[in-house]
Order: C-alpha cells, then structure tokens, then sequence
C-alpha cells in the first residue's frame, strides 16, 4: 500500500475513533489530566508525616510552616480535581492547580532537574488546553484584549499547551545505538514535532497517546514492586504524570489544534 494511501487509512481510523468516543473523550482527558494531582494530594494524606517533615528537613523551616505546605498540597490539589471533574469554576481550579506546580517546582528543587522540571512543563501545558476548552471563542479570559489578525489568546493557549506537552517525549528519548532506540526516537521525533506545528493533529496525538500508553505500563508498573520500596513510589509519580499529559493529547485530539496550527491554515489554501 502507498505511503499516502496508509495515511489516509489511518486518518479515516482516528475519525471514526473521534465519531464514536465524541461524547466520552472529554470526559476520559479530563480524569486523566488531573489523575497525577488526585495521586499526589492522596499522597500527602496518606503520608502526611514522612511529607512534613521532609519538608522541615530539606527547608529548616518548622513544624508550622512544614504542615501548611503539605495542607495547601492536599486540599489545593483534590479541591481543584474536584473542579475540574464536576465542570464548575474550571479556570479557578486550573489556575490553583498551576500555582501548586509551580510552588513545588521550587520546594522539591525540581528547577535544578531538567528531567522533572520539563515534565512539570507538559502538565503546564494540560492545564493550558483545560483553560483553553473551558472558554470559548466570545468569553475568552482576556476579555477587552485584540486580537492580532483574528487569532484569540484561546488558540495561543492551544499552542502554547500543544508546544508544552511535547517536552514529556523529549524526557523519554534514549540516545544511544540500538536500532530500536533509534527507531523509537526519530518516530517519537517525527510525531511530537507534528503535534508542535499542528500537522495531522488529531492522528500524531492518538499516535502519541497509545505510545505513552504501552511504555507507561510496561516502564512504570508500580504495582508489581513491593510498596516499601523506594522504587514503587518513583514509578508511581512517573505513571500518573505520563498519564496526565496522556489526557493533555486526548484535550488535543478532542479540540482539534486551535487556529495556530498547519491544519487551520490548510483550510485556507
């Protein structure tokens, strides 16, 4: 079969996809987006001394001080899942969720980890793509602002949260000589880059989302590792962060790329 004759076939499988999951996709994202802030705020509950006082001992900074981070961490991160799963103030529980990204960035000296800061990056991205389907067109955010050449800041935050979830394949990559690791890393290339400009969107993006699928399960299978074992809690932060930028590329796939992107502007040729 011809190269063009694949890629339509494969195109005509993603629609049908979309037609049929059109009522759930949304949905299944938006669990999936938040999964890893449901995982961590659980987690503070469930290990709320080991949090505080790693907190106290890593920051010297007290008791006090050690348990309002981890407060903030618990109630900020569920109650904005929450949000978001019920539909109700979605920017508000998106913006929170961003501030809580942000303050563990510094915290857990994620910033000086290039690995884990792009990560913390591509669920920046999630959120964007969340804020972007919570507004429309007409109510946009930034309302009173112009827009330039008729593009909204709805379709920048497409793009930006489009350009940000690609950073979670890049963590992935594995430069060395095997043939399938070359393999894998000029195709995961090839797909994030078609993502990026907003090329054949809808299929590079469920291309993706089954990819980080099967690498997720068989990468990071926590439950096969004992639970007092260091490693079962590293796997398990790497499962739900693959699993929410996994619900990012379903935002993709269920939006479509937003006006900044080859798609929209192939329409007009």
């Amino acid at each position: 079969m011809a190269p063009g004759n694949v890629m339509g076939a494969a195109e005509e499988l993603a629609d049908q996809f979309l037609r049929v999951t059109k009522r759930y996709l949304p949905h299944i994202a938006h669990l999936c987006l938040v999964s890893t802030f449901l995982e961590d705020g659980l987690r503070m509950w469930l290990q709320w001394n080991e949090q505080r006082d790693y907190i106290n001992m890593s920051w010297n900074c007290g008791m006090f001080l050690a348990t309002l981070f981890v407060v903030f961490n618990l109630c900020g991160q569920l109650a904005g899942c929450v949000l978001v799963l019920i539909r109700k103030f979605v920017p508000y529980a998106c913006f929170g969720l961003l501030g809580i990204i942000a303050l563990q960035t510094i915290v857990y000296n994620i910033i000086w980890d290039i690995k884990f800061l792009m990560r913390n990056m591509a669920l920046v991205g999630g959120l964007l793509l969340l804020l972007a389907e919570s507004r429309s067109e007409g109510k946009s955010m930034f309302a009173g602002v112009p827009n330039m050449g008729g593009t909204s800041p709805r379709q920048y935050m497409q793009l930006g949260g489009r350009v940000l979830l690609i950073l979670m394949f890049m963590t992935l990559l594995r430069f060395n000589a095997s043939a399938f690791s070359i393999f894998q890393d000029i195709f995961g290339l090839a797909l994030i880059l078609l993502v990026a400009v907003g090329f054949k969107t809808k299929l590079a993006a469920l291309t993706l989302v089954l990819w980080l699928l099967i690498i997720n399960v068989v990468q990071n299978a926590f439950w096969s590792i004992p639970s007092h074992r260091p490693l079962h809690d590293f796997l398990k932060y790497d499962f739900f962060q693959t699993l929410s930028v996994m619900g990012g590329l379903l935002l993709v796939v269920a939006l479509g790329p937003g006006g900044v992107s080859m798609d929209e502007h192939k329409k007009k040729w």
